[in-house]
């Protein structure tokens, strides 16, 4: 074999090479396959007990595109479709309780038009919410810390403590909303109390976590999502009460992670295949304050 003809076997080989790594990325995956290079890329051991499953449609269908959202809402659901997504990971339950139990639903209307729309359009849910939040680093806290643009004040790596130059807790309010135009929080504090150090909760960790964090001495103020009120509400209002430096804003449940869903979607991005539409599609507040 001369030198030309090596040469323009290397080429071919080369080319070919190319081609199939491209084949390869181009190949259309099913629900199944997504979830398990998901499984795989998380750095936590995948648990068996877990609220991590497929909810609705079946996992060996071809995905046509992703959605990512904090709630599979009617209005995520549309949206989907309109996007040719027909796998949707979201992060909190579909049909209203934790472990998305239907039995007490099978006659609600409600619930049967939602799964007349799902089955209709064949979608599959799966709900990703465990083992995001137990991955290293946690998924929804990056997505929020880089939300609120407080990467810089953070004090360790649990990304739970933060420290601020001193202002108002009025102030630090102000400064708050224009991460979240159009919401409204509720507040446990005296206005003009000094706010430094600051806890991060998100989501509804429980209300043994906010009193932990609350009960720690640095801390001034608690960033949390929601809580029952007869538990931490009434611990910072007793504590606001005896005059001490302590508050609690609760932003709200979505607005306490959904950014977290946000980056969830372009960490998918960052080892699907290229050709696989991901959408993250927000869901915002379910609620107005009127």
């Amino acid at each position: 074999m001369n030198f030309k003809t090596t040469k323009l076997l290397l080429i071919a080989l080369v080319v070919s090479g190319s081609l199939f790594g491209q084949q390869a990325n181009q190949k259309e995956l099913k629900a199944n396959q997504i979830i398990a290079m998901i499984k795989a890329k998380v750095t936590c051991p995948w648990s068996n007990e877990t609220v991590d499953t497929f909810k609705s449609g079946n996992p060996e269908d071809l995905v046509t595109g992703v959605a990512v959202c904090m709630f599979a809402d009617m209005k995520v659901l549309k949206q989907a479709v309109a996007d040719k997504c027909n796998l949707i990971i979201a992060h909190e339950p579909v049909f209203y309780n934790h472990l998305d139990e239907t039995k007490a639903l099978e006659n609600d209307p409600v619930f049967m038009e939602k799964m007349k729309f799902i089955n209709d359009h064949k979608l599959i849910i799966w709900r990703f919410h465990d083992h995001i939040h137990r991955t290293k680093p946690d998924g929804i806290y990056v997505g929020m810390i880089e939300k609120l643009g407080w990467s810089k004040n953070q004090t360790d790596s649990s990304m739970i403590h933060f420290k601020f130059a001193t202002v108002k807790l009025s102030t630090f309010i102000s400064q708050l909303k224009s991460k979240f135009p159009g919401s409204s929080f509720r507040v446990i504090g005296n206005p003009d109390m000094s706010v430094t150090n600051v806890a991060l909760a998100v989501g509804a960790p429980g209300s043994a976590s906010h009193l932990r964090l609350l009960q720690e001495k640095q801390t001034d103020l608690l960033i949390a999502g929601e809580a029952q009120e007869w538990e931490t509400y009434q611990y910072a209002y007793d504590a606001q009460l005896q005059g001490r430096n302590k508050a609690v804003i609760f932003l709200g449940h979505t607005n306490s992670e959904e950014a977290g869903m946000d980056y969830c979607a372009r960490w998918l991005k960052g080892f699907l295949p290229q050709n696989i539409n991901i959408q993250y599609i927000k869901n915002g507040s379910s609620f107005k304050n009127l």
